[in-house]
């Protein structure tokens, strides 16, 4: 899989110590409260699954499953929910983890679908990237790990085609092979 990156824009230990940092906030935030993590599946699993390591609170997780990308290195601008009931989420407050926020469209949707049939107390977001671009849908994340330029990204949990989430760090995939 090396042989398909352009370059490595993050590398496991600066992600570990942004997770930390990121962990430490939601902690402080949170304490006292019926909190619930979401997460979004499957690009924020190895993210959350870091993330949760780090908040020593009593806590729900959850996920819910939902495409926008279908295969391509771009939105298709349809947000598909994948599952038939939406996570148990009334009267708590809600915490969204998802791997990438680029178009909005994606964490809108989940948003505006929570808070519309789930009744939570709060709902807030959490990514690890976010593209500086213009986006689709005016969204913005609570907490951010880190903001990259609009380049198409895969590993520790993003994907292309279902490929490179395995990898350690989060690097650009060549434009070759992102057709």
């Amino acid at each position: 899989m090396d042989e398909d990156i352009e370059k490595i824009l993050l590398t496991p230990e600066a992600i570990q110590r942004r997770v930390a940092e990121l962990a430490a906030r939601i902690t402080a935030d949170y304490r006292g409260k019926e909190l619930t993590i979401v997460a979004v599946l499957n690009g924020a699993l190895v993210f959350t699954a870091d993330l949760l390591r780090h908040i020593p609170l009593p806590l729900k997780l959850d996920c819910v499953s939902v495409a926008s990308y279908h295969g391509g290195t771009e939105t298709s601008g349809e947000v598909r929910f994948d599952q038939l009931s939406l996570p148990d989420i009334a009267g708590r407050h809600v915490l969204i983890v998802d791997d990438i926020l680029d178009s909005g469209l994606t964490l809108d949707a989940i948003t505006a679908r929570f808070n519309r049939e789930c009744r939570p107390l709060s709902t807030r977001v959490c990514v690890l990237l976010s593209k500086l671009k213009t986006r689709r849908k005016e969204m913005e994340a609570h907490y951010l790990g880190f903001e990259i330029a609009d380049e198409f990204v895969v590993g520790y949990g993003l994907d292309y085609q279902e490929r490179y989430r395995n990898l350690p760090h989060v690097a650009v995939l060549k434009a070759e092979v992102a057709r």
